[in-house]
Protein backbone atom coordinates (compact mmCIF):
# COMPACT_ATOMS: atom_id res chain seq x y z
CA UNK A 1 0.00 0.00 0.00
CA UNK A 2 1.47 3.38 -0.88
CA UNK A 3 1.69 6.14 1.41
CA UNK A 4 -1.12 8.39 -0.50
CA UNK A 5 -3.48 5.10 0.22
CA UNK A 6 -2.49 4.97 3.94
CA UNK A 7 -2.84 8.45 4.01
CA UNK A 8 -6.60 8.37 2.45
CA UNK A 9 -7.47 5.75 5.12
CA UNK A 10 -6.41 8.35 7.83
CA UNK A 11 -8.12 11.54 5.85
CA UNK A 12 -11.36 9.82 4.38
CA UNK A 13 -11.92 11.74 1.15
CA UNK A 14 -8.52 13.61 0.94
CA UNK A 15 -7.65 14.31 -2.43
CA UNK A 16 -3.69 14.32 -3.43
CA UNK A 17 -2.29 17.03 -5.96
CA UNK A 18 0.53 19.38 -6.53
CA UNK A 19 0.63 22.79 -6.51
CA UNK A 20 1.67 24.58 -9.42
CA UNK A 21 1.95 23.87 -12.88
CA UNK A 22 5.44 22.22 -12.76
CA UNK A 23 8.11 19.81 -10.84
CA UNK A 24 9.71 22.67 -9.85
CA UNK A 25 6.70 24.71 -8.78
CA UNK A 26 5.25 22.01 -6.81
CA UNK A 27 8.41 21.39 -5.34
CA UNK A 28 8.62 25.20 -4.29
CA UNK A 29 5.19 25.69 -3.00
CA UNK A 30 5.06 22.21 -1.46
CA UNK A 31 8.48 23.18 0.84
CA UNK A 32 6.62 26.97 1.23
CA UNK A 33 3.52 24.58 3.08
CA UNK A 34 5.45 22.67 5.03
CA UNK A 35 7.08 25.80 6.75
CA UNK A 36 4.37 27.73 7.43
CA UNK A 37 4.98 30.37 4.92
CA UNK A 38 1.93 29.54 2.36
CA UNK A 39 -1.26 29.55 4.10
CA UNK A 40 -3.74 30.11 1.11
CA UNK A 41 -3.88 29.48 -2.47
CA UNK A 42 -6.05 30.57 -5.00
CA UNK A 43 -7.11 29.34 -9.33
CA UNK A 44 -9.09 30.46 -11.77
CA UNK A 45 -13.23 29.72 -11.00
CA UNK A 46 -12.67 27.93 -14.79
CA UNK A 47 -11.06 25.53 -13.22
CA UNK A 48 -12.57 24.71 -10.35
CA UNK A 49 -15.85 24.11 -12.51
CA UNK A 50 -14.04 21.13 -14.54
CA UNK A 51 -12.46 19.43 -11.71
CA UNK A 52 -14.13 16.20 -10.21
CA UNK A 53 -15.14 16.54 -6.83
CA UNK A 54 -15.06 20.57 -5.93
CA UNK A 55 -12.92 21.24 -2.62
CA UNK A 56 -15.19 21.65 0.58
CA UNK A 57 -14.49 23.93 3.67
CA UNK A 58 -13.32 21.18 5.87
CA UNK A 59 -11.97 18.77 3.67
CA UNK A 60 -8.11 17.53 3.67
CA UNK A 61 -5.89 17.43 0.79
CA UNK A 62 -2.14 16.06 0.90
CA UNK A 63 0.15 17.70 -1.02
CA UNK A 64 2.51 16.05 -3.22
CA UNK A 65 5.88 17.46 -4.52
CA UNK A 66 7.15 17.74 -7.90
CA UNK A 67 7.92 13.84 -7.74
CA UNK A 68 4.49 13.23 -6.49
CA UNK A 69 5.84 12.01 -2.88
CA UNK A 70 3.21 12.81 -0.17
CA UNK A 71 4.92 16.34 2.02
CA UNK A 72 2.11 17.19 4.26
CA UNK A 73 -1.86 17.68 4.91
CA UNK A 74 -3.64 20.65 4.94
CA UNK A 75 -7.35 21.50 5.80
CA UNK A 76 -9.01 23.87 4.08
CA UNK A 77 -10.63 26.27 5.96
CA UNK A 78 -12.07 28.90 3.90
CA UNK A 79 -13.07 29.67 0.36
CA UNK A 80 -14.38 32.85 -1.43
CA UNK A 81 -14.95 34.14 -4.45
CA UNK A 82 -13.04 37.47 -6.03
CA UNK A 83 -11.88 38.48 -9.28
CA UNK A 84 -8.50 38.71 -9.69
CA UNK A 85 -8.14 42.95 -9.80
CA UNK A 86 -9.44 42.50 -6.01
CA UNK A 87 -7.05 40.27 -4.50
CA UNK A 88 -5.61 42.35 -1.42
CA UNK A 89 -1.98 42.28 0.19
CA UNK A 90 -2.95 40.28 2.72
CA UNK A 91 -3.68 37.10 0.59
CA UNK A 92 -1.09 37.54 -1.87
CA UNK A 93 1.29 37.80 1.72
CA UNK A 94 -0.71 34.41 2.82
CA UNK A 95 0.05 32.87 -0.75
CA UNK A 96 3.71 33.13 0.56
CA UNK A 97 5.25 33.48 -2.61
CA UNK A 98 8.37 35.65 -4.01
CA UNK A 99 8.88 38.46 -1.85
CA UNK A 100 5.60 38.65 0.02
CA UNK A 101 4.27 41.64 -2.10
CA UNK A 102 0.86 42.12 -4.19
CA UNK A 103 3.28 43.41 -7.27
CA UNK A 104 4.89 39.57 -7.15
CA UNK A 105 2.15 38.17 -6.60
CA UNK A 106 -0.13 39.70 -9.40
CA UNK A 107 2.62 39.33 -12.13
CA UNK A 108 3.75 35.48 -11.22
CA UNK A 109 -0.03 34.81 -11.17
CA UNK A 110 -1.10 36.45 -14.16
CA UNK A 111 1.70 34.45 -16.33
CA UNK A 112 0.40 31.00 -14.07
CA UNK A 113 -3.36 31.89 -15.78
CA UNK A 114 -2.04 32.73 -19.34
CA UNK A 115 -0.25 29.10 -19.20
CA UNK A 116 -3.34 27.58 -18.20
CA UNK A 117 -4.99 29.62 -21.52
CA UNK A 118 -6.68 32.35 -20.39
CA UNK A 119 -5.96 35.65 -18.37
CA UNK A 120 -8.45 39.17 -17.37
CA UNK A 121 -7.70 41.36 -14.93
CA UNK A 122 -11.73 41.05 -14.45
CA UNK A 123 -11.46 36.81 -14.11
CA UNK A 124 -13.20 35.26 -11.17
CA UNK A 125 -10.81 33.26 -8.80
CA UNK A 126 -11.70 30.61 -6.13
CA UNK A 127 -9.42 31.94 -2.81
CA UNK A 128 -8.62 29.18 -0.44
CA UNK A 129 -7.17 29.18 2.95
CA UNK A 130 -5.58 26.30 4.67
CA UNK A 131 -3.54 24.92 8.07
CA UNK A 132 -1.40 22.09 7.72
CA UNK A 133 -2.33 18.76 10.43
CA UNK A 134 0.58 17.01 9.24
CA UNK A 135 3.94 16.89 7.92
CA UNK A 136 5.10 14.06 6.80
Amino acid sequence: MSLVDELKIKYPAANAWQFGDSPELANELAALVVKGIKTASCGSLASYQQEDGAPLIGSYNIILDGQDVPVCVIRLISMRLLRFCDVTAELARKEGEGDLSLGYWRREHQKFFLREGYFSDEMELVAEEFEVIEVL
